[in-house]
């Protein structure tokens, strides 16, 4: 049957197809929907795990079982779970494991645009990498195909544009693959040195079986057209290529990575008078065909960063900008903010009033970087901003331990924050630590996470208590403030951060954009008593704007959450009664 798919949704239908029994990923845009649609399928077990290197081990137990299995991660997800994948090429696999990762040329959503085709040369495993939603489906199949012929887990390389447009496919049925028994295998499943040395010619071998077949595998095809000008490309790059060039050129289209072919290539080459290759970020193909000897133009004319279009590849070889139409007038910017009612808000308010350095972490509340609360002066990876805290307390000798905390949402607490927090309460810095606890994971899309209590089927789960987790970690001070309430925020910063030993402060209230939270009536403000002193507009609240010189609610947006009439000294804003849940 026919069906317009997102790539997505075309790599969960492929998984289903194939017989994937076992599905446990962290969400992670451009990748999470993967895991959302997969879940629609009843055959198949899915689960968020608390981390990628959690999920990718799980779904390594489950192949091993016997069942096929999938893991799913957005690009800087692979680096947590490039400890497990490194020596899974080694293990090799019982039944199927395919790893999605999805890319973010240009990012989109993401602290970096790394290449993820870099891990699989590392890691010395496959790479498939669907240009489309119809590929994204048949290249799933076909990685559980390969995983199981070639004993090895295969990465099935998403992007940003491939996971989020919708294509063309045809579903088939799911297709039942028996159970392989688990069998005791000591030497190839024990990797200690003696049993890995054995296995690293195993995983030679097995590469140069994979680029042997690679070479006259039907995801790597040529589409001959003009010979003047050879391009070999991949991903959503073939279509920019197809769009700018359609039959005027020779295509190499590449849908295996790595290994990458070789006689295919010099024989292309061969075919045409000039050769170039399209990629998105790093030189690796045009890396490649240099190391074979061949002359190829690439990044020498495309970038090596940011997100490619039909116009840039246009522009790049002098062809002609195809036409379109531009939009008559310039939209003003809207810069990034939080929500109206966003609980994190008056959190960030509180710390910018007091003048504390903020180191941050990964989530929606990374916003509390940008003006006017600009707050937030660090953010690297999932959990960095615990381990940070302690090395900056540390290194200034304890100099900055009343004046600067970290900030962590409560899924990335449980990704990568306890460890950090172990790190604290071990070696003993005088460290404050705010978990912002919005009872979801925001960032993503809403997923549930280990502190809410369900599973992604909103089913009801293990619920991990913060404040006893806390304080079982060695932390005597926890206490939890609510975020709406500027003064016990006030309160609590203060006497946290002047006491002289570590603390956590969970900062608590469910997301405004929860479907289950009932917010108040907007506020209104009553323009005779408004002095135009602009306080209200140090919050940066996305609902409160200032028309001819007064304070204005935009009633649309406002969720009565109160905190502007809390910074208005003269009872400008009426109307707030609280919030609840």
């Amino acid at each position: 049957m026919k069906q317009l798919l997102l790539g997505n949704a075309a790599v969960a239908r492929g998984l289903y197809e194939a017989g994937c029994a076992v599905v446990s990923s962290y969400p992670g845009t451009p990748s999470t929907e993967i895991t959302e649609e997969a879940a629609k399928y009843d055959e198949i077990y899915c689960e968020w795990a608390p981390n990628e290197k959690v999920a990718l081990e799980t779904a390594f137990g489950a192949c091993l079982a016997g069942k096929r299995a999938f893991c799913g991660m957005k690009h800087v997800g692979l680096n947590v779970a490039a400890d497990p994948l490194f020596t899974m090429s080694y293990t090799g696999v019982n039944a199927g494991l395919v790893i999605g990762v999805a890319d973010d040329p240009g990012m989109h959503s993401s602290q970096n645009e790394q290449d993820s085709r870099w891990h699989a040369i590392a890691s010395k495993v496959p790479l498939l990498e669907p240009a489309d939603s119809a590929e994204a489906l048949a290249f799933t199949k076909l990685a559980f195909e390969l995983s199981e012929t070639f004993d090895t887990p295969v990465l099935l390389k998403m992007c940003t544009r491939v996971s989020h447009s919708q294509s063309v496919v045809i579903t088939g049925e799911r297709t039942e693959t028996p159970v392989k028994p688990y069998e005791k295998n000591i030497a190839k499943y024990v990797m200690m040195p003696g049993n890995a040395i054995r296995r690293h010619p195993f995983v030679e071998e097995r590469t140069e079986k994979l680029r042997t077949w690679a070479e006259s595998a039907p995801v790597n095809r040529v589409e001959m057209g003009g010979r003047e000008l050879g391009i070999i490309t991949s991903s959503t790059s073939y279509q920019y290529v197809k769009e700018v060039f359609g039959e005027s050129v020779s295509v190499l289209k590449l849908g295996m990575l790595n290994p990458l072919p070789v006689q295919l290539i010099l024989d292309f080459a061969s075919r045409v008078e000039k050769l170039a290759v399209v990629e998105e970020l790093d030189p690796i193909i045009e890396n490649h065909c240099r190391a074979l000897g061949l002359e190829v133009t690439g990044k020498d004319v495309l970038p090596v960063e940011g997100e490619f279009s039909q116009n840039l590849v246009a522009n790049a070889f002098g062809r002609e900008v195809p036409a379109g139409r531009g939009l008559e007038e310039t939209i003003p910017n809207r810069p990034p903010v939080m929500c109206a009612g966003c609980p994190h808000r008056g959190l960030f308010y509180t710390l910018r009033k007091n003048n504390c350095t903020v180191l941050g972490d990964i989530g929606c509340y990374t916003l509390g970087a940008v003006p006017p609360l600009a707050a937030m002066e660090m953010t690297l990876c999932m959990g960095a901003s615990i381990s940070a805290l302690h090395g900056f307390n540390k290194a200034s000798g304890g100099e900055t331990e009343g004046k600067t905390v970290a900030v962590i949402g409560d899924s990335t607490f449980m990704h990568s924050g306890m460890t950090g927090l172990a790190n604290i309460a071990y070696n003993q810095s005088n460290s404050t630590v705010i978990i912002l606890d919005n009872s979801i994971t925001g960032m993503t899309g809403h997923q549930q996470n280990p502190t809410t209590g369900y599973n992604i089927k909103g089913d009801p789960a293990g619920k991990i208590d913060l404040e006893a987790l806390c304080r079982s970690m060695g932390f005597g001070r926890v206490r939890v403030v609510d975020p709406y309430d500027l003064s016990a925020c006030d309160k609590a910063i203060q006497e946290e951060l002047a006491a002289a030993e570590p603390s956590v402060i969970i900062s608590r209230r469910p997301c405004a954009l929860l479907k289950y939270v009932k917010h108040a009536s907007p506020l209104t403000v009553d323009p005779d008593k408004c002095k135009s002193c602009k306080a209200c507009m140090k919050i940066g609240c996305p609902a409160v704007s200032i028309r001819d010189g007064k304070a204005h609610i935009d009633g649309t947006q406002c969720v009565g959450c109160g905190a502007c009439e809390q910074l208005c000294k003269f009872g400008a804003f009426k109307g707030f009664k609280g919030v609840t849940v």
